[in-house]
């Protein structure tokens, strides 16, 4: 599981201080504390108060970049404050997001392709969020359609099924688990598949248990990546654990410390 960790952004009080502030070493120890923690890759928000979001997001970059050379997920609804990270990272990025709306992917799918970037694209389009299996499948497509037109690689793209809270879509739980599956033979070859983790608990009791819960089932789907904290203990050790019973990982008796240390 390639592990994005979401805790750089600044609609966190701290971290939107530390932005403020220009308080790099906040921000370096989110990073380190995250990557220890197992984090593969690290996700990089400004933030909706960001009043200066360009200037914020190329600060971050650089700050992140100066301890360490983790790939950066660089996360905006604004394509010019993507480009902004982009054209300062040093290292491997991924553009998270583009939906399947054609006006965007015109836009950012030459921005991936111009930096070497790989991107996430989110299976809604300006016509709402998909109710069903069969729209996010009509959605995958689309954008996998574009990236091929585009000469944008298919294995350069994460697919998001759009996980929505599960007190008010309990009932598309099973279509996205099962769209994580049926997206990754759309095409060959096969895009990858992530999910924003946390949106699955916003605003229920038991967050962390519903979080891991529902992670435990998507990685039996054949979940690729996922955006999480990776400082919650149960979450990551239930991932680790996930992924050895499906003989992903070697057991040992210290499996746990073992992983954790990899």
């Amino acid at each position: 599981m390639f592990v994005i960790g979401e805790l750089i952004n600044g609609m966190y009080s701290k971290i939107g201080s530390a932005i403020k502030e220009r308080n790099k070493k906040a921000i370096q120890i989110c990073a380190l504390e995250q990557i220890t923690c197992g984090a593969d890759a690290l996700d990089v928000n400004c933030g909706p108060a960001s009043k200066q979001p360009l200037i914020d997001m190329a600060w971050l970059v650089e700050v992140i970049q100066e301890v360490t050379d983790k790939p950066l997920c660089l996360d905006s609804s604004k394509p010019a404050v993507i480009e902004e990270g982009l054209r300062v990272a040093k290292n491997k990025t991924i553009i998270n997001s583009t939906t399947a709306d054609k006006e965007k992917l015109d836009i950012l799918l030459p921005l991936a392709k111009k930096y070497k970037s790989q991107l996430i694209g989110i299976t809604i389009s300006a016509k709402g969020i998909p109710q069903n299996k069969d729209q996010r499948l009509d959605l995958a497509a689309s954008i996998i359609a574009e990236c091929q037109e585009k000469g944008f690689p298919v294995e350069d793209l994460y697919l998001d099924p759009i996980v929505l809270p599960v007190n008010v879509a309990q009932a598309q739980m099973k279509d996205i688990l099962e769209s994580i599956a049926e997206f990754k033979i759309i095409s060959e070859p096969g895009p990858k598949t992530i999910l924003g983790l946390s949106n699955v608990s916003q605003g229920v009791f038991l967050r962390s248990l519903i979080n891991r819960t529902f992670l435990t089932m998507a990685v039996a789907y054949g979940l690729d990546s996922a955006i999480l904290d990776p400082k919650d203990k149960e979450l990551m050790d239930t991932l680790i654990t996930a992924e050895l019973i499906l003989n992903k990982n070697i057991y040992c008796d210290s499996y746990l410390e073992a992983y954790r240390k990899k």
